[in-house]
């Protein structure tokens, strides 16, 4: 955190950039969407104001609470909205309240650094609340204001004065607007998992949530070893290679670098960056300067060192990177960002400062722990040699050009459309299925690639191992991505991959295992939204020449109640998708004007990956444990 904390904020460090009017027409500018994402943003506008607050240097507890009513009440012991009269004739906190992009950090020396990234600020939660009410507790009184729908239904308050020794800070509640959103009830674990990672990202902070619905429920979040803390959370399910976490620290220009990092045993890296405590998605130059500064200090180690031979080539980025589990999180006053999600920062600056720390501090750690140094080092080598031995299979799976059909996976049922904006691909679990997908298709924009089996679970094995599994290179070659460090997005096939496997447990593990690569391997099309999920029918319920299609057990139920339940009703469980034939399989499934289909998303990288280790790693004990946590949750479970 910043040491001076004698910096001004009051009134006059308010600064308006323009109005308001728009926030209610067009929720889904401001807040992504109306779903539940955007429902829950609203938690984190709010909340990143308190974070605000504790990058000053003034906030040590923020308090979350869902309350029964689905409303939303955030607490923090920070400075308080300034209460002033502001140059335009409201009290400042009416103005930030009432005005969208009015606050302290636009300019002033309010908040040296802040995060708002995406902040559309408080205001926005205000226009797309029912109702909105905001304590402060500051310059020696307590204060309130409410507002409604974005307006302001009672004005600015003084209730009491202070008591002696009571804290600052400042209250806000609201409901969120059922106008506006077509679900609002929160979901406890979606706030936990964000709230968790900022207590992460600010060591020492306090950050409690707090559930007053049904039977309750409270949490608490408070990690004073920061950044190391949160790779051992990342890394509990793994086996360390390194067991010191390294840490990192340092400051060059006003920019603050912190990071920690430790090595599993594991194949995969999980390098998570954030600027301002704003998890960046897309990297950027913070994430380009611990790459370089990694790569160049392992190997001038390695060679220092005598691990690595006059005669062996240097080890490449992605052989330093196997198995790292790293948290890269920079602090930077006037951050710019670019990028396809605006996440990505830009600042040049950052990537020499970055790799620069990043080089001392590691030199520093190695001539410390010369053990735990080789042991980093034996493993990148390790990495190199496997890698080279996957540089046949993954030629296996380039397409020279886009002209050379033969080079495309024999079992491929590809389309007649060239422009890839326009095409899918469906991966179909099985011959039979996939059979009935390819004669049910459109043949102009719908290709088939069957998969035989299961494919290698890759959270398990080393990318030449990955490579040799046919499944994996006809997936690779179809798709013309290419894999890794050579993914490039630009070169896809296909719009939409669309992931097709029975309503059954093995179809599940199929599709998990599915997803599982991916998400190592071509995270892209998930971040950007090619991954589908095909939702075939359960249920096929027929009276006469009636038919219908039903996807869960309830609506299946449903049916049969309004038709009698009688012998003329004849009902059919699918058990795979074999069992279809290729005209309902088009009509249920594949057919875009009446299929179902699920998008993958992101919501959560740090959790993703955690699930992903749970899952599909080697230990035994923390999937038993999710297991028997998530036990009531199953649907569709065939016994």
């Amino acid at each position: 955190m910043p040491q001076d904390k004698k910096v001004n904020y009051g009134a006059e460090q308010i600064q308006v950039l323009e109005g308001l009017e728009a926030v209610r027409k067009r929720p889904g500018m401001y807040i992504g969407s109306t779903s539940l994402r955007g429902l829950h943003h609203l938690v984190y506008e709010v909340v990143d104001n308190s974070i605000d607050e504790a990058l000053a240097g003034y906030c040590t507890h923020i308090e979350v609470t869902i309350e029964a009513d689905n409303s939303i009440t955030v607490v923090d012991n920070g400075r308080g909205i300034p209460v002033a009269m502001h140059k335009i004739g409201k009290p400042a906190v009416e103005v930030v309240l009432t005005v969208l992009h009015a606050g302290g950090k636009f300019g002033g020396d309010g908040y040296p650094i802040s995060g708002g990234l995406h902040g559309v600020g408080i205001s926005v939660v205000n226009a797309l609340s029912l109702w909105t009410k905001v304590e402060v507790k500051r310059d020696g009184y307590l204060w309130n204001i409410s507002f409604a729908r974005g307006l302001t239904a009672e004005p600015l308050k003084k209730i009491r004065p202070m008591e002696r020794g009571e804290e600052t800070g400042t209250k806000v509640s609201f409901k969120p607007d059922a106008d506006i959103f077509p679900d609002t009830t929160y979901d406890f674990d979606t706030l936990k998992t964000r709230l968790r990672e900022l207590a992460f990202l600010n060591k020492g902070l306090h950050i409690t949530l707090t559930d007053k619905r049904g039977e309750g429920r409270s949490e608490v979040y408070c990690y004073e070893g920061g950044l190391t803390s949160f790779v051992e959370f990342l890394n509990e399910n793994k086996e360390a290679v390194n067991p010191t976490v390294i840490t990192l620290e340092g400051e060059k220009n006003k920019v603050l670098v912190d990071i920690a990092m430790q090595y599993n045993d594991g194949y995969s890296e999980n390098i998570l960056t954030f600027v301002n405590d704003i998890f960046t998605e897309e990297g950027g130059t913070h994430l380009s300067g611990f790459r370089s500064g990694l790569t160049r200090t392992i190997n001038d180690y390695g060679r220092t060192a005598g691990l690595l031979k006059d005669k062996e080539e240097n080890l490449s980025g992605e052989d330093v990177r196997e198995g790292l589990t790293a948290i890269v999180s920079v602090k930077v006053r006037e951050p710019q960002f670019e990028g396809q999600t605006k996440t990505k920062l830009g600042n040049s600056e950052v990537k020499g400062i970055v790799d620069n720390i990043v080089s001392d501090g590691l030199k520093e750690f190695f001539e410390e722990h010369p053990g735990e140094a080789k042991s980093i080092v034996n493993k990148a080598i390790s990495a190199a040699r496997a890698r080279q031995a996957a540089r046949h299979a993954r030629d296996l799976t380039r397409r020279k050009n886009a002209l050379e059909i033969s080079s495309l996976p024999g079992k491929l049922a590809d389309c007649s459309e060239k422009n890839a904006a326009m095409t899918e691909i469906y991966l179909v679990e099985g011959d039979s299925a996939g059979g009935s997908a390819k004669q049910g298709r459109d043949r102009k924009f719908q290709a088939i690639l069957p998969l035989r089996g299961k494919i290698i679970n890759v959270e398990k094995a080393r990318l030449d191992k990955i490579l040799a599994n046919e499944e994996i290179r006809s997936m690779i070659t179809a798709f013309g991505t290419g894999i890794g460090e050579e993914f490039d997005i630009s070169k896809r096939r296909y719009d939409k991959i669309i992931i097709m496997t029975d309503a059954d447990v093995d179809g599940a593990h199929i599709r998990t295992l599915l997803l599982t690569f991916f998400y190592r391997f071509m995270k892209p099309l998930i971040t950007e939204g090619h991954i589908y999920i095909a939702q075939p029918p359960l249920y096929q319920v027929r009276k006469g020449k009636q038919v219908w299609y039903y996807y869960t057990d309830e609506a299946m139920n449903a049916k049969l109640d309004e038709l009698g339940r009688d012998n003329s009703v004849v009902v059919q469980r699918y058990k795979g998708l074999g069992e279809m034939n290729p005209e309902q399989l088009w009509e249920t499934t594949m057919d875009p004007q009446n299929r179902t289909m699920l998008q993958v998303h992101l919501e959560d990288a740090v959790e993703a990956d955690r699930i992903f280790s749970v899952l599909m790693g080697d230990k035994v004990e923390p999937r038993r444990q999710f297991i028997q946590e998530n036990a009531k949750k199953v649907r569709n479970l065939d016994l």
